[in-house]
């Protein structure tokens, strides 16, 4: 079940009866907004800050801040205060549609007393909400020539009209604003820079132990079964020795591609490192893991890669297959049974997979019949590979015994 999404929570602090200093005031708001700055990246904190001051200062009946979805040229509710609104949280404005829509356009302030009389207001949020908006202070959020939001204020301008000097405030304090989400953005962006491999795009061999660790502790607590599926590229050494290195980087950029497109949501897609993929399938069988496998392994063998740049390189697979808890139930026992089922594979006539405790499994052979009947065949080949030994070659067994991945 989808989750509904609530605003976060942002104290309304006004209080009517006690009279303030208001240059005093502002004084402290710029103090206050500058230590959130610098001494947070948590931008629900800095926002609900800024946010809380305006209430606290322009008392409007309601007020909200709209962040741009770049992608969908869409504004949506970030943050929202006042009567109904939690009936804005899946409310969408176009840009340039609305008054906050035209400030998202133009990146320009706009002062509406009378909405009735602005051909630009847009009703459709108030016939959604249930009220009256009568004026409406809007102001771009904008770092340098870039648009980010609109953060807008419903009902606050008396009879004088909006103060100018408020005005002044409101812009400063949408500059706050923008501050905190171009940080904000810096964060994610180096965050996603440490976890991801700059070639395939896909999470890399760091994220990959974070994620295995989190996934034993989830499948623990609820019971569920979980599996790995290594996947190596057989002489991919040719690639790079006739087409160069570029080409091979390129290829391996495609196939990540291609395998993060047949991955459910809630699988992860990793590059191990050289020409080595993990694929983590959460609550999924070993059997049904190996058919994933199968179809990965059918997947690769089969395309002509790079055909776009007149290439059409082939290429096969040798795969490996480990599962929790049947294998294994911890994250250093599911790597190694996984790898060394993959260089079972490698070290025997590889373009084929096999399973942790079953071995090469007979369908996926070359030349084999597709999908036999081969639970005699599993039985068969998990006989006896309890003491097989190790088929990892050295150093990367001296990988293991150092705690690497």
């Amino acid at each position: 079940m989808e989750e509904t999404k609530q605003f976060p929570a942002v104290e309304r602090r006004r209080n009517l009866a006690v009279p303030f200093d208001r240059e005093a005031g502002e004084v402290a708001v710029f103090q206050e907004l500058g230590k959130a700055l610098t001494s947070s990246l948590q931008l629900d904190q800095v926002l609900r800050t800024i946010m809380e001051k305006i209430d606290e200062f322009l008392r409007p009946d309601n007020w909200s801040l709209l962040l741009l979805d770049q992608e969908k040229q869409e504004l949506y509710f970030e943050l929202a205060v006042g009567k109904a609104s939690q009936a804005l949280k899946d409310v969408r404005i176009k840009v340039g549609q609305g008054i906050a829509g035209w400030v998202a356009e133009h990146g320009e302030t706009v002062v509406v007393p009378d909405t009735s009389k602005d051909t630009r207001f847009f009703s459709k949020v108030d016939e959604k909400t249930k009220t009256d908006t009568q004026s409406i202070v809007a102001v771009p959020v904008k770092f340098r020539d870039t648009c980010l939001g609109v953060i807008e204020l419903i009902n606050c301008i008396g009879p004088d009209g909006f103060d100018p000097r408020d005005l002044k405030l409101l812009e400063a304090l949408s500059d706050f604003a923008a501050i905190a989400l171009e940080n904000a953005r810096h964060v994610k962006r180096i965050h996603e820079l440490t976890i991801t491999d700059d070639c395939t795009s896909l999470y890399n061999a760091r994220h990959m132990s974070f994620i295995l660790e989190t996934e034993i502790y989830r499948s623990q607590r609820y019971n569920y079964e979980f599996s790995l599926v290594f996947i190596d590229l057989d002489h991919f050494k040719q690639v790079n020795d006739t087409h160069g290195h570029l080409v091979g980087s390129r290829l391996l950029a495609e196939i990540g591609n291609a395998l993060k497109a047949r991955c459910r949501l809630i699988d992860f897609a990793f590059r191990y490192g050289g020409d080595e993929f993990v694929i983590l399938l959460p609550q999924t069988s070993k059997e049904n893991a190996l058919n994933v496998a199968r179809r990965l392994h059918r997947l690769i063998r089969n395309t002509n890669w790079l055909t776009p740049e007149g290439l059409q390189v082939r290429v096969t697979p040798s795969l490996g297959v480990a599962s929790y808890p049947a294998d294994s139930r911890t994250k250093e026992g599911l790597l190694h049974l996984a790898d060394e089922a993959m260089y079972l594979v490698k070290n025997t006539n590889r373009d084929s997979v096999a399973a942790a405790n079953l071995g090469i499994l007979p369908d996926t052979v070359a030349g084999a019949d597709p999908l036999p009947d081969i639970e005699e065949d599993f039985d068969a080949a998990a006989a006896g590979h309890e003491d097989r030994p190790s088929q990892l070659p050295p150093e990367r067994m001296e990988r293991r015994r150092e705690g690497g991945l």
